[in-house]
């Protein structure tokens, strides 16, 4: 079973907001709601696949309920940590004014409700996968990745680490089965320039000494590259297509990776599938549907070494 887990869920509010200007009151033409944060847009990719999953977050207030329910509508198993005080986040995202987010805080976790998620996840069981994904929220250790992996040590569970910086680093010690920073964290991560395959392959290998097994990177319109746990190299360019919304396309890309290698054991099917996931969603209003995603994959020709 491959569970996510989301530390500061949101509800997205997509709006277009055409000739958007400060100091006026602008007003949308189109909106959008829906359930946000980076493992539970890995958990809504997989269940356009096929593949259940099971959702582990926190949820405060009226606003965690509704993120619970719309979870619950899509058919997404929902196991969440019920917070008795604060709200969970509304993010309010303005689809047409590239870069233009106003992301809520969301609430306070305290050390009882921390221990509850540790609880619940100690359920995990050999051959389960977990994915982490995500920032951790402002006034919580950024080793909790960490924390949370050396507590289900020695169960052999499969890892997936989508973080950058500290919490990253952290989380590297655990052997994380899958990391996937995109190319502009991966040069903050080892403080270096990447310009080349060779300096990425480089870059990658770097990581895989720090613990991460198979290292997925994403390239945006480049595409994405693959250092397997076995030493094999894989690289593609991104399958043609009009960028329309990129939000949520690196946990896509994390979602079709983990299909493709659940269903074939293969690194190279996963590689591919993770690559149709990403740009798939990338091409979309909202993330990808299976059919978007099967129509891409077979565009992709990746190279291996």
């Amino acid at each position: 079973m491959i569970y996510t887990l989301s530390l500061n869920p949101s509800l997205d509010y997509i709006v277009n907001v055409p000739d958007f200007q400060t100091g006026y009151t602008n007003r949308t033409t189109e909106e959008l709601l829906l359930p946000g944060g980076k493992g539970i847009n890995v958990s809504t990719v997989l269940k356009h696949l096929g593949v259940e999953s099971t959702a582990i977050y926190f949820a405060a207030g009226f606003v965690g309920a509704e993120i619970s329910r719309r979870l619950e509508a899509y058919g997404i198993v929902t196991e969440p940590v019920l917070l008795p005080e604060g709200c969970s986040r509304i993010n309010v995202k303005i689809r047409n004014v590239e870069g233009t987010d106003i992301n809520g805080r969301g609430p306070v976790i305290g050390e009882a409700y921390l221990a509850q998620l540790m609880e619940r996840l100690r359920r995990l069981d050999r051959g389960d996968c977990l994915v982490l994904a995500g920032s951790i929220p402002a006034g919580m250790s950024p080793t909790l990745y960490g924390e949370l992996m050396a507590g289900l040590s020695g169960r052999e569970i499969r890892f997936v680490v989508d973080a950058t910086g500290e919490v990253l680093r952290a989380a590297l010690p655990y052997r994380p089965f899958l990391v996937k920073p995109n190319r502009p964290e991966l040069e903050a991560f080892l403080d270096t320039q990447i310009t080349t395959d060779d300096a990425l392959f480089d870059c990658a290998e770097k990581l895989q000494k720090l613990g991460a097994r198979n290292v997925l990177v994403s390239l945006g319109g480049e595409g994405a590259a693959l250092l397997a746990e076995d030493g094999r190299r894989y690289r593609s360019r991104a399958p043609q297509g009009k960028v329309i919304n990129a939000v949520g396309a690196g946990d896509s890309m994390v979602a079709g990776f983990l299909a493709g290698y659940l269903e074939t054991g293969d690194t190279a099917q996963a590689f591919r599938m993770g690559l149709a996931a990403g740009s798939a969603s990338a091409f979309s209003e909202q993330l990808a549907e299976k059919d978007a995603i099967l129509e891409l994959y077979q565009q992709i020709n990746e190279w291996s070494e």
